[in-house]
C-alpha cells in the first residue's frame, strides 16, 4: 500500500524537521514502512493496517504542530506510541486559563492581568472591543493574539491590522522611500506582535495572499469587513470621522477590537479624537464593551509603571 500525505509548504520544516530529522525519527518508530519525503509530501510505503496507522498518527503530528508552534522528538516519541487518538483531539473553543495561544517555537502567549483577562472574556462576548489604558498593558499584543488564534481556529478568515498615520512629533513627508516604506515604521508594532505568534514562513505567506493585512487606518474607507478579526491600533489619533467610518465598516461574522490611549493623542490642536468621542456616545450599546487598563497592568520593564504614575500626578498638580 502506498499513501500520499501532503503538507503545506510553510509547515514542512516543522513537522519534518531540518534536514528531515524527525523523518528519520518516524522511520526507526515505524522500521516495518518505508518513508520518503520530498517536496511538500510525505509518501508511506508498507503494509495497509501499518500505514493507515501511521497517517493517522502523522496527522496528529501535524495537528501538534500546527496548535504548539513545534514538535520536539518527545512529542513525537508520545504522540506515536499513544493509544487514545481522543487525547490529542483539540477543543478549538474551549478557552483554557490565561492561555491565548501557543506563539513561535511553542512560546506561550497568555493574558498576564486582571484586565487582559477581562479582555479575552470580552472578545468572547462582544463584537466591538475597545481597549483604553496606558503604554505597555499589553492592549495591541493582546488584541494580536485573540486575532490570531481567531484564525488559527477557522473562526474567521482573516485579519485586518491599522493604524492611524499621525506623526507623533515629526513629518511623515521627510522620511525617505515611497507611500509603503514612510507607512510601515507606524506599523511596525503591529509587524512586531505578528512576529511573535507564528512562524515566520507562514507569516509571511499571510501577509502575501492577504489573510493577514496591515494598511493605514484611510484605506478602510469604502471597504466591507466580513469574516474577519480587525484591530483598530493607536485609536487616540483617529478623529471623530475616522471613527464613525471604521466601525461602520463591520460586515458579516467580524470582530472589531479598538486599542488606544487617551493620554498620548497626537492630533493638531483644532480635531478631536474619536476614541475620546466613542466612549460617551457608545458606551450602552449591547454587543460593544469598555475595558478599561491603567498602570497596574503593565507588562514592561517595572519603571514603566512608576513613569505613568509620575505623570498622571504631574498632570493631576497642573491642573488644581
Amino acid at each position: 500500500m502506498e499513501i500520499v500525505i501532503s503538507l503545506e509548504n510553510d509547515m514542512i520544516l516543522g513537522v519534518c524537521g531540518v534536514n528531515n530529522t524527525n523523518i528519520d525519527l518516524l522511520q526507526h518508530i515505524f522500521p516495518k514502512l518505508k518513508l520518503i519525503a520530498r517536496g511538500d509530501a510525505v509518501k508511506v510505503v508498507g503494509d495497509d493496517a501499518e500505514a493507515e496507522f501511521f497517517e493517522r498518527r502523522f496527522k496528529l503530528l501535524v495537528a501538534h504542530y500546527e496548535r504548539f508552534n513545534k514538535l520536539s522528538e518527545t512529542d513525537i516519541l508520545h504522540i506515536t506510541s499513544s493509544d487514545d487518538d481522543a487525547f490529542y483531539d483539540m477543543d478549538r473553543n474551549a478557552w483554557k486559563g490565561d492561555i491565548i495561544l501557543h506563539g513561535r517555537e511553542g512560546k506561550l502567549i497568555k493574558a498576564i492581568s486582571t484586565n487582559q483577562h477581562r479582555l479575552m472574556e470580552s472578545a468572547f462576548l462582544n463584537d466591538v472591543v475597545f481597549a483604553i489604558g496606558p503604554a505597555g498593558t499589553g492592549k495591541t499584543y493582546t488584541a494580536v493574539a485573540l486575532a490570531v488564534r481567531a484564525l488559527k481556529n477557522k473562526e474567521i478568515k482573516r485579519i485586518i491590522l491599522t493604524r492611524p498615520a499621525v506623526e507623533a512629533g515629526e513629518n511623515l513627508g521627510f522620511l525617505p522611500g515611497d507611500l509603503r516604506d514612510k507607512l510601515d515604521p507606524y506599523l511596525q508594532p503591529l509587524y512586531d506582535a505578528l512576529w511573535d505568534m507564528m512562524p515566520m514562513t507562514k507569516l509571511l505567506s499571510y501577509l502575501e495572499d492577504k489573510t493577514i493585512e496591515i494598511a493605514p487606518l484611510a484605506f478602510m474607507r469604502g471597504r466591507t469587513l466580513d469574516n474577519a478579526y480587525v484591530i483598530l491600533d493607536e485609536a487616540q489619533n483617529a478623529t471623530e470621522a475616522q471613527i464613525k467610518m471604521f466601525l461602520t465598516r463591520m460586515g458579516r461574522n467580524a470582530k472589531f477590537f479598538i486599542t488606544g490611549d487617551i493620554t498620548q493623542i497626537d492630533l493638531p490642536r483644532n480635531q478631536r479624537s474619536g476614541l475620546v468621542q466613542a466612549g460617551h456616545i457608545l458606551k450602552d450599546i449591547r454587543g460593544i464593551d469598555f475595558v478599561y487598563l491603567n498602570k497596574n497592568d503593565v507588562v514592561r520593564h517595572k519603571l514603566v509603571a512608576q513613569i505613568i504614575d509620575s505623570y498622571e500626578k504631574w498632570e493631576n498638580s497642573q491642573t488644581i
